[in-house]
């Protein structure tokens, strides 16, 4: 118990050497000031681990004066623990930190496999005319992260009464909930329509509801995942 109070007091030792140092430091402007950059660095490097380890050797030394046996000896042990201590500690603050960083901003959807898609159909008005191929149909789904080309399927295309329906999929890489879809058929004007899925975009084995747009057009949609129908 006692072991472990003394290195708890030269953790506390070396953070606060670290911490004094820092603000010694920036202070009283021993870098230099031409180049600030490099500057921050020595001191949070370089000039601040050393007031580290210089706290930590002090307060060691304080806690060991202070015992019955006091000794070098025990002042370098101490001293070396609490400093391993202190490594690990900031180890795993960097380890956080870079998990956090690579969460935030890579938000990729599905980490651990293939993409999931945006299935989609989009029924047309009655007399627009639609290839019967996917020459000349161009899909795109826009985002604020990203681009990406979708694919028609035109085994998936049909007719709804006098109205032609194109069917596609396009893969949906990251998380968020800024995506819109571009339709483009050859000689005709550009369709936007927008994507209301939340930002992981889960599963639905079924389309959604028929959505308009302002020229009479229509979208519905599904996300599908991998290894599911």
């Amino acid at each position: 118990m006692k072991s472990s109070s003394r290195i708890a007091a030269g953790v506390a030792g070396a953070v606060a050497g670290y911490v004094a140092t820092f603000v010694l430091f920036s202070l009283f402007d021993f870098g230099n000031r031409a180049d600030p950059i490099t500057s921050g660095l020595l001191g949070l490097f370089v000039y601040a681990p050393t007031g580290a380890i210089a706290g930590a050797v002090l307060v060691s030394w304080l806690v060991t004066r202070s015992g019955k046996e006091p000794s070098n000896d025990g002042v370098a042990r101490n001293t070396l623990k609490s400093l391993g201590v202190v490594g690990l500690l900031c180890i795993a603050a960097v380890g956080t930190y870079l998990a956090v960083a690579y969460m935030t901003a890579t938000p990729w959807l599905n980490r651990n496999g293939a993409n999931p898609l945006l299935v989609f159909e989009v029924r047309f008005p009655a007399g627009v005319t639609v290839p019967a191929s996917s020459q000349g149909i161009t899909i795109e789904l826009q985002t604020d992260l990203n681009t990406m080309p979708g694919e028609v399927n035109p085994a998936g295309f049909y007719r709804d009464g006098d109205q032609a329906v194109i069917a596609g999929e396009v893969e949906l890489a990251f998380r968020t909930s800024h995506r819109q879809l571009a339709v483009t058929i050859q000689g005709q004007p550009g369709r936007i329509y927008p994507i209301d899925l939340s930002a992981r975009a889960p599963h639905t084995p079924e389309f959604g509801t028929w959505r308009r747009l302002n020229d009479g057009s229509e979208i519905r949609y599904r996300a599908k995942w991998p290894g599911k129908t």
